[in-house]
């Protein structure tokens, strides 16, 4: 047995049984679709077929955005709706202007509120990323007076006279999501709202200051509000 472990480390470069952590399933971010209420497995179930993402780690994450938009009083199809465009669901995406996570929070600017989290790397812990983008969105929303206006506010487009279609495109995607979840007014929900109809993405964008993606008709997505 020795010497099979021995020609087994010289071959692959490690004896497997060393690698074997039985709790490594405590540090997933995942979980069992089918254990969400029904509205939020067809969250899961829809986003996951659209973007190409597995349903387990969507499902933590749409449990979450539901949780904590009852708390912050967003909709939570508005908050996964911000996810989706602005990362896709990817907890390791960046810009190039250095908006980090599922939410593409300015890291930089924000870093405080990741104190509480044991720093700015938890950036890329999406349940993380996700709560701190929801504080950044709500205050956008807070500082506008209005959601479209808030949405201006996360993409760094609020001195700008167009935000390059980033509201609608948010805008659109919340009313789907809405539709997924029924698209009515739900007196048990009362942040299902009906959805505001999405703008049309003008073919134009803006001149600097603001970076544009190379190649692509989107803005750059970041969160920029400050304490100023």
């Amino acid at each position: 047995m020795v010497w099979l472990q021995e020609r087994q480390e010289a071959v692959i470069g490690f004896v497997e049984p060393d690698f074997v952590e039985l709790d490594a399933i405590q540090r997933a971010t995942a979980s069992n679709p089918k254990d969400l209420p029904a509205q939020q497995a067809a969250v899961a179930y829809w986003l996951s077929k659209k973007y190409a993402v597995a349903p387990e780690p969507l499902s933590v994450l749409v449990a979450e955005a539901f949780e904590i938009g009852q708390k912050a009083r967003l909709d939570p199809t508005l908050i996964l709706a911000v996810m989706a465009i602005e990362s896709g669901f990817n907890p390791f995406a960046q810009s190039p202007v250095g908006a980090q996570g599922l939410m593409q929070v300015m890291t930089k600017v924000h870093h405080d509120k990741y104190e509480n989290f044991g720093g700015k790397l938890a950036a890329f812990d999406p349940v993380t990323n996700l709560r701190v983008g929801v504080k950044v969105l709500q205050e956008c929303i807070a500082r506008a007076g209005s959601i479209e206006g808030g949405l201006k506010y996360y993409v760094g487009a609020a001195n700008l006279n167009d935000d390059g279609g980033y509201a609608g495109k948010v805008m659109a995607e919340h009313a789907r999501l809405l539709a997924v979840v029924g698209g009515k007014r739900s007196s048990a929900s009362p942040f299902f709202a009906s959805p505001v109809p999405p703008r049309t993405i003008p073919a134009s964008l803006p001149a600097k200051p603001r970076m544009l993606e190379s190649g692509n008709e989107a803005p750059e997505k970041v969160a920029l509000l400050d304490k100023s």
